[in-house]
């Protein structure tokens, strides 16, 4: 058996039709999760883009042990493992975080390209001179990063000359090259991640009349009201729609190519996101608040930490919707017992084939968070909040302190290191029922106090369990004040 695993950064599972999204045009992937096993409650793990790669690489719970970082020297990774059971190994990536210079997220492989020109990489130097899409006040970080894209990206003529499309066609031309042969192919786009630009004839579908407003492609991640108006928040949403569209098509390419070779009798093709983004809900545009050189992650909703999982084995066989919580820590047990290679120990994810085979109780419950301890942490900052789900509640909760002395930085978003800080609002424990409340509108804390108290416990095992840093327990041990009778 092959496997292709398929990354579609910052893709949120409601902007799917197989998800029961009814505006956005994904026939390619809708197709496909005909013959698959769609994960209904997916959920992320470590939060955002970097520590979710460490958990899919390693099998391990990132946000309990290391930050935004590079990949440690001394982490047993899938495509090593692979590479030993007599499988080839290959990775397509234009995701630039994990697999910049010096982050090495894609040692192991023995095929590996990286598509250039995302986001501020330093790829063009030409033209020199940009038109920005729109007042620099309203993009993150001003100008830089924009006006550096749109560099990198002067030259494109056609829809081929995208990212998705550029990754998707070096993933499907290495894998006629190499196709007969057992093979484990990663595959990374970081759209639809802004900036947001796709081609005209996407954003057509959903803008029918056009727009003759500003195009903030790039965001800065706070309030929405503070700095874009209704149409153009609308019109961010046209954008986004338009790239997860975009995405669509080009995850189509790639798995036609894999039809045409005829590998799908014979290959495990797994289909799955970060995280996700708010746009306009809770009240934010953007996955946290960043002001300046200052940083507060926001809660984990399930507009974020609800994920697209869409698994299809070879033939299509056990084609159903699971209610299974799985997350990016599994994708490495997973694929190794596929694959009939052991699980080193070191893997702390549990291996999805009992859900292929009809089981869907896999864990009681979810975490999914930002980096809560590492050796860079003197006390877990309290806006550090963990989103613990079942299918029924979802508790986000966070470091119990009454005062914070020592600051803590982070690269969490982009690579740019800030200063965590509570900008607006409280980090106190919240608590939704998801069954009449699925979008987390209205905190039911005082309400189900046992419940929280029940969930939290639930955290600490899990925290004790996954080997956290004994100075950090305690801090998540402590019931609040919110949550006592």
């Amino acid at each position: 058996m092959n496997a292709i695993l398929i990354f579609s950064d910052t893709l949120r599972a409601d902007f799917l039709g197989c998800y029961g999204n009814n505006w956005i045009h994904t026939p390619y992937t809708d197709r496909f999760a005909q013959d698959a096993i769609v994960f209904e409650q997916a959920c992320c793990g470590s939060f955002p883009t970097v520590p979710c790669r460490n958990d899919v690489f390693t099998g391990r719970w990132t946000f309990t042990y290391k930050p935004w970082a590079p990949l440690g020297a001394d982490e047993i990774v899938l495509a090593e493992v692979l590479n030993e059971a007599g499988y080839l190994t290959a990775l397509f990536v234009d995701t630039p975080h994990p697999f910049a210079p010096g982050f090495n997220y894609q040692r192991g492989f023995q095929a590996w390209e990286l598509i250039r020109g995302q986001e501020w990489d330093p790829w063009k130097t030409a033209p020199a001179e940009v038109v920005l899409p729109c007042n620099p006040d309203k993009l993150r970080g001003g100008e830089r990063v924009v006006r550096q894209y749109l560099r990198n990206v002067a030259w494109r003529r056609s829809e081929e000359d995208y990212f998705p499309a550029r990754t998707m066609r070096a993933a499907t031309t290495w894998l006629e090259e190499n196709h007969g042969q057992p093979f484990f192919l990663y595959v990374d786009t970081f759209d639809p991640h802004e900036p947001w630009d796709p081609p005209a004839h996407y954003l057509a579908r959903y803008e029918p009349d056009g727009y003759e407003g500003e195009e903030v492609i790039y965001p800065c991640y706070d309030r929405w009201a503070d700095f874009v108006t209704e149409a153009e928040l609308q019109h961010c949403r046209h954008l986004y729609a338009g790239e997860v569209s975009l995405v669509d098509r080009w995850i189509g390419f790639l798995l036609e190519r894999v039809e045409d070779l005829g590998l799908l009798d014979e290959t495990v093709i797994i289909i799955t996101s970060d995280h996700g983004f708010y746009l306009g809900e809770h009240g934010y545009i953007g996955k946290s608040i960043i002001r300046g050189l200052q940083h507060q992650p926001l809660p984990l909703y399930p507009e974020v930490f609800r994920v697209p999982l869409i698994v299809r084995l070879p033939g299509g066989r056990g084609a159903r919707r699971s209610q299974a919580l799985a997350q990016p820590v599994d994708f490495m047990p997973t694929i190794l017992e596929l694959l009939e290679v052991p699980v080193p120990e070191t893997v702390q994810g549990k291996s999805l084939v009992p859900v292929f085979e009809g089981r869907d109780d896999l864990r009681p419950f979810a975490v999914s968070s930002p980096t809560l301890s590492g050796p860079h942490v003197k006390v877990p900052h309290p806006t550090n909040r963990a989103t613990i789900a079942t299918d029924e509640w979802a508790l986000i909760f966070g470091a119990q302190l009454e005062k914070v002395t020592d600051g803590e930085m982070t690269k969490m978003a982009d690579g740019v290191r800030r200063e965590i800080t509570l900008l607006e609002g409280s980090a106190e424990p919240e608590l939704y029922h998801l069954p009449p409340d699925p979008w987390c509108t209205r905190n039911v804390l005082t309400q189900h106090k046992d419940v929280a108290r029940r969930l939290q416990g639930n955290l600490v095992s899990f925290l004790r369990e996954a080997g956290m840093r004994e100075e950090h327990l305690p801090y998540f041990v402590t019931v609040p004040a919110e949550m006592r009778d």
